[in-house]
């Protein structure tokens, strides 16, 4: 067989794997599994595998620092605390909790990234919605995945893929706010009125029980101080061109042997419980990204890309937004953002079209679970808690809130 064919092939089935997650295997299986049989059948040699791997070491070291302080947080009761103090300023009002949810989200992303949102976020929205015996919990829970995307070009480290795309090219924070601030208020606003609208009825359905606000402990302090940190050096590294992964590892390593050299808390409670898997998952796609690259179809988008922004930068611009915001559900899209990465980064596209290309890759995968890693990691924090969404599920939700959203900030990039 034609190895062109073979690796379109062994791609897609690992795409159709991770979704319809078949016997119930986690998806790092599949990513895994797909990049192996590219090896097997000698689609990718060993050298190409590894360096596609390397790719993605920040990532991996960011993930382990964000998931560390997440996990030593919920183990020290640190988002039980911040439950109770959501509901209290609810005010047992169901809508009022879920705009409350929504802004804490927006800040979450903004100031911490979108990855940090899910892992963060949504076992504090769990632990509230749990102890105030909701019994609706999904309206709450589907905020912490939409809003990761919706908020996450807002500032340069809100999302990951901000930094993949532009790389060294990276506008200084006074020209990002100008270029991104308005297109992100209508992103943020436009989903979550979206959200609200399909979530309204179930709303109205829930009710919210007062619970006593439970006193913090030392190692609850720990974990808040550390999240707080990330955030604070996670900004500083960001207006100094500086990878964040190694950072954050740093933090949430120090806050983990703080509390648990401080007797609080044993090694193991947190080690075992973290959803280490979404690493070998990331590493998967990013050798299944590189198969892709080998059969040159990913250079003719670029190259045809190209073409088409020298005869109508207005057309490309809608053609660049919504083409790579609905191809970052196919394939992910930090990939994606690795692909978009060569357009952006040679200069040679105009800066409206140039901010197209991010806006469609950071909030085009609201659409389905594949299409970011934050929405993926919040499917596994979910699975953890005993809660399934299906890919139908959320491609149903998706559709009403993504389409809507990413078409009017593309609209506004021309303001």
């Amino acid at each position: 067989m034609n190895p062109t064919i073979l690796i379109f092939i062994i791609s897609a089935l690992v795409i159709v794997s991770i979704i319809i997650r078949p016997f119930k295997l986690a998806e790092a299986y599949w990513a895994v599994g797909g990049a192996f049989l590219l090896l097997i059948c000698r689609l990718i040699s060993p050298d190409e595998a590894l360096g596609a791997v390397l790719k993605g070491a920040d990532v991996y070291l960011f993930l382990a620092g964000i998931m560390l302080l997440s996990e030593v947080a919920k183990e020290e009761r640190f988002f039980d605390w911040l439950a109770a103090w959501a509901i209290a300023f609810s005010g047992k009002s169901p809508v009022r909790l879920f705009f409350l949810v929504y802004a804490v989200g927006v800040l979450t992303t903004v100031f911490l990234s979108n990855d940090a949102t899910v892992v963060v976020l949504t076992p504090a929205v769990f632990a509230a919605v749990k102890a105030a015996r909701v019994k609706h919990p999904l309206p709450y829970l589907f905020i912490c995945a939409f809003v990761a995307n919706a908020a996450s070009f807002v500032l340069p480290i809100s999302n990951p893929a901000n930094l993949v795309v532009y790389g060294s090219k990276m506008p200084s924070l006074l020209i990002w706010l100008r270029q991104y601030t308005i297109p992100s208020i209508v992103a943020i606003v436009t989903t979550c009125f979206c959200l609200f609208y399909t979530q309204k009825k179930k709303l109205e359905q829930n009710s919210l029980q007062a619970i006593v606000i439970p006193p913090l402990s030392m190692g609850g302090k720990l974990a808040g101080l550390g999240i707080l940190s990330s955030a604070i050096v996670l900004l500083v590294c960001s207006s100094l061109n500086i990878p964040l992964g190694l950072p954050t590892a740093i933090i949430g390593t120090v806050v983990f042997l703080s509390i648990t050299i401080s007797g609080n808390l044993h090694f193991k409670n947190v080690l075992f419980k973290i959803s280490w898997s979404v690493l070998p998952l990331v590493a998967g796609l990013f050798v299944v990204i590189e198969s892709l690259y080998k059969t040159g179809i990913l250079q003719l988008g670029q190259q045809w890309l190209m073409q088409q922004a020298h005869y109508s930068t207005y057309k490309t611009v809608w053609i660049s937004g919504t083409g790579l915001a609905f191809f970052s559900n196919v394939i992910n899209n930090l990939p994606i953002g690795l692909m978009a990465a060569n357009l952006v980064q040679t200069g040679h596209l105009p800066e409206i079209i140039q901010r197209a290309i991010l806006v469609g890759v950071d909030l085009g995968p609201n659409l389905s679970v594949t299409g970011s890693l934050a929405t993926i990691l919040w499917l596994v924090i979910l699975r953890k808690e005993g809660i399934h969404v299906s890919a139908w599920q959320f491609l149903k939700l998706g559709i009403i809130v993504m389409i809507p959203g990413l078409l009017l900030s593309i609209a506004s990039l021309f303001i």
